[in-house]
């Protein structure tokens, strides 16, 4: 054989030497570059890649290789296909694996796609929210289907005190309850069992005092044994079952502008539904108390707990002065609690989506800032609709509502010892002016409420706006 000799697949006329590979065993897998009919084209060490080939390649796996940031990864990548060293050599030319790589990641431009959105842990259970809101007004139609048969203004002294005192037990065994629930639900009954009985028994003896009479004091221990009850049940989760335990009192009230329903039944539904709702809150407890026993079960110090007691005790306060003087924004303000709880919520999970795309602290502080400022902003604009139809003033209103926000923004993070001083603070400079009837007189509860608010959203700005409480 004289002549040059191409050692390429060809035409049978032309004068060139096909060789072609004995016929193997049928392949597990058969690549994406293997050749057609099983030929495999040997080429000759001196003629370099095989541009075309090489390309072709790259088309395939483009979608793999963009993203990679070094030719290594390509590399692996290959390895991964069963890309094996004959191959490479004897189809696309090249010495090694490494080579090919190389060759491959210059020809594909980067690409880099962005993370799937991640779910958001702290998204808000809209329903849930709401129906806490409306639980939280429901139980004074109890009043409302009682007023005839009680002078309620003259008594209203009793009731003040019973319910501070509930709210400010209430708001401390909520605290210690939840951080019972991390160990176990038997431990979290416990503690609210005997939490909740103490604190009724507590409400209703600070009752005695301005009481004149037993009625006063039955009424006033009805009212802490609700409070006890309820606070069991929003603990748990259980709201649907304290909806339907208070359903008697909804049934009542809405009869009364087409009907009258006599003496009895203006106490029977009332009475009804505080059997309903203890019955309830015993039953939750009781399901909890038969669950197994934690095996660490230490008990948090008390002390923990004091400054979400002390809040509880400003914020009942600062409603009961607000009370005084327009009592129809009390129940705006009752029923706004609901989307306040939802704001909550929707802080946290905007306040991590701006720490995944923040790339300097400044960035996220400013970011947590501005999620602040639309949250409360938010909360504000829906109460101001309800301060105007009601003919409250809105100031005062909106001022001690932002005063609550932020307080209850930081306790969610943590935070109880500062808005727990600055509440009390407010809470008895507002309380001391019209006591000892001292000037500015009215106006002592917004302009308490405003340097409370200023003071809660400057320590929230500061506080919240650093990475490490969201992570």
């Amino acid at each position: 054989m004289s002549g040059p000799i191409s050692l390429e697949p060809g035409d049978a006329a032309q004068d060139t030497l096909a060789l072609r590979l004995a016929e193997p065993r049928p392949p597990r897998r058969r690549p994406r570059w293997a050749l057609d009919d099983a030929t495999l084209a040997i080429r000759l060490p001196g003629h370099g890649p095989d541009e075309a080939a090489v390309s072709t390649l790259a088309a395939e796996l483009a979608d793999a290789i963009g993203p990679a940031v070094h030719p290594y990864e390509v590399a692996a990548l290959l390895e991964a296909e069963g890309l094996s060293a004959s191959v490479i050599k004897e189809r696309y030319g090249h010495p090694n694996l490494f080579s090919l790589a190389t060759a491959l990641y210059e020809r594909v431009p980067r690409t880099f796609p962005e993370p799937p959105p991640a779910t958001d842990p702290w998204r808000p259970d809209t329903l849930r929210c709401l129906l806490r809101g409306v639980l939280f007004a429901l139980p004074a139609l109890a009043y409302l289907l009682t007023a005839p048969l009680w002078a309620v203004d003259r008594h209203a002294p009793v009731l003040i005190v019973a319910g501070i005192a509930s709210w400010a037990w209430g708001q401390a065994l909520g605290h210690r309850a939840h951080l019972r629930l991390v160990v176990g639900r038997r431990e979290a009954s416990g503690t609210l069992l005997t939490g909740s009985l103490l604190g009724a028994a507590a409400a209703t003896s600070l009752a005695v005092p301005p009481a004149d009479s037993a009625l006063a004091v039955a009424v006033a221990g009805a009212q802490s044994l609700y409070l006890a009850g309820a606070s069991v049940l929003l603990v748990l989760g259980q709201e649907r079952l304290l909806l339907a335990a208070l359903s008697p009192l909804v049934a009542g009230a809405a009869v009364l502008p087409w009907w009258e329903p006599g003496g009895a039944l203006r106490v029977g539904l009332p009475l009804s539904a505080l059997l309903a709702t203890l019955l309830a809150a015993a039953r939750v407890l009781w399901a909890g108390r038969a669950g197994p026993a934690a095996a660490d079960a230490a008990r948090p110090r008390l002390r923990t707990s004091l400054p979400y007691g002390l809040f509880g005790l400003a914020a009942a306060v600062l409603v009961m002065l607000e009370g005084r003087r327009q009592p129809y924004a009390v129940i705006a303000l009752t029923l706004s609690m609901g989307p306040a709880e939802w704001l909550l919520y929707r802080y946290r999970g905007w306040s991590v989506a701006a720490l995944r795309v923040s790339a300097t602290p400044i960035g996220f502080r400013l970011r947590s800032a501005a999620v602040l400022g639309l949250c409360l902003c938010g909360y504000l604009a829906l109460l101001l609709p309800a301060a105007l139809l009601t003919g409250s003033e809105p100031a005062s209103l909106l001022l001690l509502a932002a005063v609550l926000w932020t307080a209850l923004l930081l306790q969610a993070f943590g935070v109880a010892w500062p808005p727990a001083v600055l509440c009390l603070a407010a809470a008895g400079t507002a309380g001391a002016v019209p006591l000892l009837d001292l000037p500015p007189g009215p106006a002592a509860l917004p302009a308490a409420c405003a340097v409370a608010a200023v003071c809660l959203a400057a320590c929230a700005t500061r506080l919240l706006g650093r990475p490490s409480p969201h992570a």
